[in-house]
């Protein structure tokens, strides 16, 4: 059994060292040590099991350092002078532009400069074993760690390998795109300047979170949709209060508009559209989709195909391999950091059960089965405004069968949204199921509303019947009495 409290520094072994390595054995073996595999770890470690991790980056993976805590550093000062801006009293001491250089440095700080050791003595805190280097899998249960200087770690798993790699950005198959260098979210979120012209191509949640990003720290943006509207997979109205905005702020968004071709001369960039536009800027950021991180960590050696998808069962197990768990974006349920997180939980309880030859919950909602990826799958966009969801839209609860009315409330009409902010603009619907009245799905659009959320998770995943949410009674003056609002609108309709 191995030494718990270590890190091992592959990259640092010499060849001759490594060659006299013999397997090193441990309960569970964690590739990826992302917020993902960390919560893995910790599960498994709380649980009595030896458990080693694999990084080939950086400890905390691409949340900590290339996604959510930069991006919403960059975000946090634009929203909040949005928000001053509409308060009476104060708008007029914040019409100044912001000081991108403190923006930066502040997200330098909270990325930690893009050093992890205070990640990595988490880990050792936890007792789990660290191994730095690129590991693949070299048959079942075996993971090989080879260090930079190809010095090699082996490690065979008792009880359970688990994929944690995350997924990386899906650039399109445009001639000549690697020459101009364009920017992916890693590029948008570490960038140590606001260039003069940015495009944005993309419509989703990172192309409409850095558009307000850069679009407020100076640079003027583009933006070009291939669709008809902002973020696709929420209810239609948050896609419009969001572009609204951004154009209010300067923003040239595009709908119906994709990129042909892209070229850099004398470091200018042209972008050309299907419409025959022709684009100058400093800077294009390809916010269009993601891929899986398992093209290079050794599938094929378990008869799985490198590059895909991994699907999985509940309790996160691949299909077909009763060792094997892919966990987070690798498995392709719900590409949310939170999310990935939630199935960590579940993941290390369920490899705890069956470690301890203990019964595995199958129904939903037990403790080893990660309904919400379905249910009530929570998300934020931090835009001005910010827009808000968990579980279902309107349309994706009719696609699922389910006899379902949709409620509307504007949420300007609510006493707190006035004090919150003058000329307060949002929306809020929740979509009822008429036959077990319950609540399928909520959303929110509007300043602040990220807050409001996690109550209407709570409602979502509980299955509270409206009966009882009448007892919920939302504190004067919030905005949070939207769900008032809302429900005297359901019994009036």
């Amino acid at each position: 059994m191995a030494t718990a409290h270590t890190t091992h520094q592959t990259d640092a072994m010499t060849e001759s060292q490594s060659t006299q390595n013999a397997p090193i054995a441990y309960d569970v073996v964690v590739l990826g040590a992302g917020p993902v595999g960390e919560n893995v770890a910790d599960r498994t470690r709380a649980a009595g099991l030896t458990t080693a991790v694999v990084e080939s980056e950086l400890v905390g993976g691409e949340c900590s350092y290339w996604a959510c805590v930069p991006s919403k550093s960059l975000l946090r000062p634009v929203i909040t002078r949005a928000d001053a801006r509409r308060v009476p009293g104060l708008r007029r001491s914040v019409q100044g532009p912001l000081d991108t250089a403190e923006v930066l440095a502040h997200r330098d700080y909270e990325t930690s400069g893009w050093d992890d050791a205070g990640q990595v003595s988490w880990l050792d805190s936890i007792g789990a074993d660290l191994y730095r280097g690129h590991g693949r899998l070299t048959g079942e249960r075996t993971v090989t760690v080879t260090g930079s200087d190809g010095s090699r770690h082996v490690l065979t798993a008792r009880h359970a390998v688990t994929v944690c790699t995350g997924s990386r950005a899906q650039l399109p198959g445009l001639p000549g795109l690697d020459e101009i260098e364009p920017w992916t979210s890693r590029e948008a979120t570490s960038a140590k300047a606001a260039p003069g012209r940015l495009v944005v191509v993309g419509g989703g949640v990172v192309a409409t979170e850095m558009a307000t990003a850069w679009q407020a720290l100076g640079s003027r943006v583009t933006l070009l949709v291939r669709g008809s509207g902002l973020l696709a997979r929420m209810e239609p109205f948050a896609g419009e209060l969001v572009a609204e905005a951004l154009a209010e702020a300067g923003a040239d968004i595009r709908t119906g508009t994709s990129v042909t071709s892209v070229s850099r001369k004398n470091g200018t960039l042209t972008v050309v559209t299907d419409k025959g536009d022709r684009i100058e800027a400093d800077e294009i950021l390809f916010a269009t989709g993601r891929a899986p991180r398992t093209d290079d960590i050794g599938l094929e050696t378990i008869g799985l195909e490198p590059g895909s998808w991994l699907p999985v069962d509940d309790s996160l197990r691949v299909s077909g391999h009763d060792w094997l768990y892919a966990v987070g974006d690798v498995n392709h349920r719900a590409l949310l950091t939170h999310q990935g997180k939630y199935q960590a939980r579940i993941a290390g309880a369920a490899i705890a059960a069956r470690a301890a030859g203990e019964p595995v919950a199958t129904d939903p909602w037990g403790a080893h089965v990660a309904t919400a990826d379905t249910a009530a799958v929570p998300q934020v966009v931090f835009t001005d405004p910010e827009a808000a969801a968990v579980g279902l839209s309107l349309a994706e609860a009719e696609q699922a069968g389910h006899r379902v009315r949709a409620v509307d409330v504007d949420l300007a009409s609510v006493s707190g949204a006035g004090l919150y902010a003058d000329g307060y603009r949002g929306r809020a619907r929740m979509v009822v199921d008429v036959e077990e009245e319950i609540l399928r799905g909520v959303t929110f659009v509007g300043p602040g509303v990220g807050e409001l959320i996690h109550s209407a998770t709570i409602a979502v995943t509980a299955r509270v019947p409206v009966s009882r949410l009448w007892h919920a009674v939302p504190s004067f003056p919030t905005i949070s009495e939207v769900w008032l609002r809302l429900l005297e609108a359901y019994r009036d309709s």
